[in-house]
């Protein structure tokens, strides 16, 4: 097998996100025409043959002075550590501008090889197409000319990419377990994945929106391998004004949608929220695995940790088979506990179980407590039977059990949830009621019986005078 990895290299909103998509034939990267969306390093897979592909980076953009646009430029200078062919794209309307100038300039300081790529070519006129040739003065000879939006010139870039690839090991690379860090803006999502990765991946900056697209991180510990999402932060809709915001809350729930398991972070300062409330119902429901991580702990004093657990175990009732681990990310104190976790609620989802287990753990937990009677009568389970894995799905086969009170209904689930020591994961049961076949039919009387009947009544009536 052969490949590669190729970094895309440039100032902001010159199109590397989307040439990123068009290679991955994907839409992973977040693309809008405002400069600097880009900021962690982003990884994609570009098939070029029956055994050939490529490893693409996109990065962010070069050239910003800020505290953040420092924080990218390592990000980008690890992708060129980490690259065996460089592309520096620039922007065929904007023409040749210093900054492209001072790119070309750092990269030849670093004696890094690379090939410009002129993106933007679609709608210029003849003139303007002429006047691409001031980017020849790179000395780089041939200029890749595209349209990523369009994808003109797009085989040139992979015949380019093919040049250069190189045998390799063969071997599947390993997915991993799927597992999402969600939260609500600043709480040290990013922070905590470096942690857990090991390495400075993600861009951490103490500004709410530092990231703002869902990184995915391929990484493997004690033999297992995990593919770790760092979204970003999701706030209230009412609050979401901004477009770019939105399309990053969308992807952040997508990556939610497609995890295993979901580390909620939330910040020990101000404890669970009404957003965090509503992140742990869109992730039950979504059938994802959930952990909490209570970050920032470090930050309180003793009476301020006791009240934070407070409120934590008080407003997670509600969900008490949500695991809860109290770290700091920035000190790397209890990361180590969550992996384990994370691992042990995946095994939990698979619910592998019978249905003969099933119906004896429920004949176990009706005879240690039985339901109420309802009007003299009881109410009988008689079967249960596994649905789903993820969420775990119980349908329990009775009679009158439309009539089960809501307290004996979560005594079931944390039954269950013992029995089989399910964690992470909500346990929901579902109820039908046996079928009464003399339902909706009249009891019709013998003539007899009728006349008995008749007889019953007049005495009644006599004894009443």
């Amino acid at each position: 097998m052969r490949s590669c990895v190729v970094a895309l290299v440039g100032r902001p909103n010159v199109g590397k996100s989307t040439l990123f998509n068009r290679l991955c034939r994907s839409r992973d990267a977040i693309v809008h025409d405002r400069p600097g969306l880009t900021r962690d390093r982003r990884y994609g897979k570009v098939a070029l043959g029956p055994e050939d592909s490529a490893t693409i980076i996109d990065t962010g953009g070069l050239g910003d002075t800020s505290e953040v646009g420092t924080l990218v430029n390592e990000q980008v200078e690890i992708a060129l550590i980490e690259s065996d062919l460089t592309l520096l794209m620039v922007d065929a309307r904007d023409g040749l501008v210093q900054a492209d100038i001072d790119i070309v300039e750092d990269l030849r300081r670093k004696a890094i090889e690379f090939h410009v790529v002129v993106n933007k070519i679609d709608g210029l006129k003849e003139q303007q197409r002429l006047e691409l040739v001031e980017f020849e003065r790179f000395g780089v000879g041939s200029l890749l000319q595209v349209s990523a939006s369009h994808g003109d010139g797009i085989g040139e870039i992979k015949d380019l990419i093919c040049r250069q690839l190189h045998d390799v090991a063969q071997g599947d690379e390993p997915i991993g377990l799927p597992v999402a860090v969600i939260g609500r803006p600043n709480v040290g999502k990013s922070t905590l994945v470096n942690a857990i990765v090991g390495d400075e991946r993600c861009v951490v900056f103490d500004q709410p929106g530092t990231t703002r697209d869902t990184i995915k991180i391929p990484f493997q510990m004690n033999g297992r391998a995990f593919t770790v999402m760092d979204t970003a932060g999701i706030r209230r809709r009412s609050r979401v004004e901004d477009s770019v915001e939105k399309f990053s809350v969308i992807k952040a729930l997508d990556a939610i949608d497609s995890a295993k398991v979901a580390v909620l972070v939330v910040d020990a300062n101000e404890g669970l929220v009404e957003q965090d409330l509503h992140l742990i119902r869109y992730a039950s429901e979504s059938g994802t695995g959930l952990l909490l991580a209570v970050n920032k702990c470090d930050q309180l004093d003793q009476y301020a940790k006791a009240r934070c657990r407070s409120n934590v175990s008080r407003r997670i009732r509600f969900a008490e088979w949500i695991p809860v681990v109290y770290i700091s990310a920035l000190n790397n104190r209890g990361v180590r506990r969550l992996l384990p976790l994370v691992e042990r609620i995946h095994e939990s989802g698979k619910f592998e179980v019978t249905t003969s287990s099933l119906t004896e753990s429920l004949n176990r937990a009706t005879e240690n407590h039985p339901p109420a009677n309802i009007r003299g009568r009881s109410i009988k389970l008689k079967l249960a039977q596994k649905v789903t894995s993820s969420p775990p799905t119980i349908v329990v086969h009775g009679n009158q059990t439309d009539r089960l009170t809501g307290s004996y209904i979560r005594y079931l689930e944390n039954f269950f949830r013992h029995q089989y020591r399910l964690i992470g994961l909500p346990v929901v049961l579902k109820f039908i009621d046996g079928e009464n076949p003399f339902k909706d039919q009249r009891n019709r009387l013998t003539r007899r019986q009728l006349q008995k009947r008749q007889r019953v009544i007049q005495k009644s009536r006599r004894s009443s005078r």
